[in-house]
């Protein structure tokens, strides 16, 4: 009987270790475990890093849901009101950087911020403000507590007189209308007349840098049709140049190499009509005789014309002023 329970115990005994065998058999590792394992860092990082981010995110909502129901602003307006309850509140007004234009516009607009706490002031919106400012060019504002708003401005340059629609007003460099000029107290500026020549006002200056000796003779200039200039001298003579920026920078170094040699201003002529490469045409008041003209020793062709001759304008040589019969 001893030997027929040893068998039996030994059997029992094979099947457990079987089954403990198949319990241990090692298990497939998931999808999300095998990613893992690329990730170049250890496991309790990884395990910081997803705190990290649900930390931010419940973070995030947070804010979210404080802004929807305007709690942030709330609590600015609060803190803002607190600010000028202790002394930082605006009471005063430094404008600098002015030399031309009035103070006034300027201090009008950032006056209504008097009596406002500094923290509530919006420092874009003012600057835009100023900038609307025609004499503006550039405008820094900022604080200096506790209680200054300092407008630092940047003035546009005059550069011309603009005559349009009978009136008189100074323009920049860029064409800006910078504010109107009484006729009795023009500076001394060139003065552009015509639709659209403060709009010019650049181009004039670069068609004057190519004869830069005509520059102090120059009193004003008109823009004729949208296309040409026709110049004015301060000795009273009046220059139409040709069409196209190269074209009539050619013909004002053209008439400057005359006058340097023939003296052509203060001549008593009225008008250079150079709108024709191939004319130089001298116009002259009445009773003043063609002979009477100033001499032209360059080589090109002119023509003679009295102030009241309506006859067709003839070329003849540039010898000198002929009579036209």
């Amino acid at each position: 009987m001893s030997s027929a329970t040893i068998k039996r115990g030994s059997t029992r005994g094979s099947r457990m270790d079987v089954s403990g065998a198949r319990r241990r058999r090692p298990r497939q590792r998931g999808l999300l475990d095998r990613l893992i394992a690329y990730i170049p860092l250890s496991p309790e990082r990884i395990s910081r890093l997803l705190t990290w981010a649900i930390a931010l995110i419940i973070v995030a909502l947070l804010w979210l849901t404080a802004r929807f129901f305007g709690l942030p602003a709330m609590l600015g307006a609060e803190v803002s009101e607190l600010a000028g309850r202790a002394g930082f509140q605006v009471a005063k007004i430094e404008v600098l950087g002015l030399e031309r234009m009035d103070e006034m516009p300027v201090s009008s607009i950032a006056v209504r911020y008097v009596d406002r706490s500094m923290l509530s002031v919006d420092l874009d919106r003012l600057r835009a403000d100023v900038m609307t400012l025609g004499w503006v060019k550039e405008a820094r504002v900022s604080r200096r507590l506790p209680d200054t708003l300092v407008v630092d401005v940047v003035e546009r340059q005059p550069a011309a007189v603009w005559q349009h629609d009978g009136k008189l007003g100074l323009v920049d460099a860029t064409g800006v209308e910078l504010g109107a000029v009484e006729p009795d107290n023009i500076p001394d500026l060139p003065l552009v007349v015509g639709p659209d020549a403060n709009r010019q006002t650049q181009a004039l200056a670069r068609l004057m840098e190519a004869a830069p000796a005509l520059k102090p003779m120059l009193a004003g200039a008109t823009w004729v049709g949208n296309r040409r200039w026709d110049l004015r001298f301060r000795s009273g003579e009046q220059l139409l140049l040709p069409e196209g920026e190269a074209e009539a920078a050619a013909a004002l170094v053209n008439f400057a190499r005359m006058d340097g040699v023939d003296r052509l201003l203060g001549r008593g002529v009225l008008r250079f009509d150079m709108r024709d490469p191939s004319r130089f045409v001298l116009r002259l008041p009445p009773g003043q005789g063609k002979s009477e003209a100033p001499a032209v020793s360059a080589s090109q062709v002119k023509t003679v014309v009295t102030g009241g001759e309506t006859a067709a304008e003839k070329p003849v040589a540039a010898s000198g002023p002929t009579t036209e019969g």
